[in-house]
Order: structure tokens, then sequence, then C-alpha cells
């Protein structure tokens, strides 16, 4: 049996977020010790660096819970866990579009830039008007 810390650590967790994920059933309660201290076994271990894992690859809280349900139920086909992958990707892919066009933009600016006074820089100018952006920035830093 691990302790609340211990779990933590091995998956690179912290404390208060096996709490929260707790808090919001996507881990179950814990077992108890006498004392009222929380012990997690090989299933919560398993579980939590599932979590993890699906964060790192950027997936909601809301799509982590529809992957566990699945994940609970075995014998259920797998096509609900592709979509699920599939719609990360698509979101992926969109969020890469978004960057590249940010490179490129930023890249412009860049090489617009002839140096001199400030008065005269490109970068400032261009971070200015608004009107010369190359992209919609809307979803980007809001």
């Amino acid at each position: 049996m691990l302790t609340i810390g211990t779990l933590a650590q091995k998956t690179g967790t912290k404390v208060q977020t096996v709490r929260y994920y707790e808090q919001i059933g996507l881990m179950p309660d814990p077992g108890r010790t006498e004392g009222g201290q929380r012990r997690y076994g090989d299933a919560d271990l398993d579980r939590l660096s599932f979590i993890r894992h699906a964060r790192q690859l950027g997936f909601t809280l809301a799509a982590i819970r529809e992957l566990l349900g699945l994940s609970d139920h075995p014998n259920r086909p797998c096509h609900e866990a592709d979509a699920i992958a599939r719609r990360q990707l698509k979101q992926v892919e969109q969020r890469l579009a978004r960057l590249e066009a940010l490179r490129a933009e930023l890249k412009r600016m860049v090489q617009d830039c002839a140096g001199g006074r400030t008065a005269d820089c490109r970068v400032l100018e261009v971070l200015r008007d608004h009107s010369e952006c190359l992209t919609d920035h809307s979803e980007i830093g809001a």
C-alpha cells in the first residue's frame, strides 16, 4: 500500500492534484488507515499513471473521464476510444497550424527589421498595426 506522497512521487503528480482527481471522481476514494491516512494500491497507481500520461498528451479532463470509463469496461469495442484520440489529434494539428502561422509571421517581422532606431523599427511598427498581421491570434495567448 502506498501513501499519497509516494503515489504522487511515483507518477510525477502533485499531492494536491491527486486530491483534486479524487474530488472530481477521476480517482476513486482511497482506502484509509484507522488514523484516516489515504492508502493506495497498484490499481490506483495504474489509474493515476494513465491520467498523467493522458494529460501529457493534452487530453481534457472530460476526455480522460470518457477514456477511463472505456478502460473500466474492457469488453467494449475500442472505436469510442479511437474517436476520442482522433479528436485530440485534430486539435493538436489545429494548434500546430496556428503555431506555424505565428512562426511565419514572427520570422517575417524579424527579417523585415533593418535595425537602427526604434522609431523606424519594423517589429514595433507591426505590433502597433494589427492590420499587418497575417494570422488570427484570437485563440492564442488570450
